[in-house]
């Protein structure tokens, strides 16, 4: 048996999904994914990857309802796009990253700045201190 779990994503600009040929608009499109009964009790192995994106009937067919079946990581690659506005992934991973209190916890545990994670995503290297170090 399978429980049906359903979302919503939300898309600011239009956008393509790998392996369709068609430009779909911008907006709110319902996801659904189908996770085996009972939840609490889901193995890695069983989970499923894909996800069904229920899209917008076209003009010249308003009746006609559409989905399609796409990897869940070529959906969540299509949103982190959309967010992006024009920036490069790693800026987006990066900005994500520096947004988690526990991300900072550990940055600050370990005595990194965020200048040097910035620094090294950005491909520049610079020698580092160690700041228990007493010259």
């Amino acid at each position: 048996m399978t429980a049906s779990i359903k979302t919503t994503a939300v898309f600011t600009r239009p956008f393509e999904l790998p392996g369709f040929n068609e430009v779909l608009p911008a907006g709110e499109y319902e996801i659904e994914a189908q996770a085996p009964e009972p939840l609490d009790r889901i193995e890695p192995g069983t989970w499923l990857s894909v996800v069904q994106v229920h899209l917008h009937a076209r003009p010249s067919y308003p009746g006609l309802s559409r989905a399609l079946t796409v990897p869940l990581a070529e959906l969540e690659r299509a949103m982190a796009r959309d967010k992006l506005t024009g920036k490069a992934l790693a800026d987006f991973f990066l900005e994500e990253m520096l947004a988690d209190p526990m991300i900072r916890l550990v940055m600050k545990a370990d005595h990194v700045e965020e200048g040097e994670l910035r620094d090294l995503y950005a491909g520049v290297s610079k020698p580092r201190t160690d700041p228990t170090q007493n010259d």
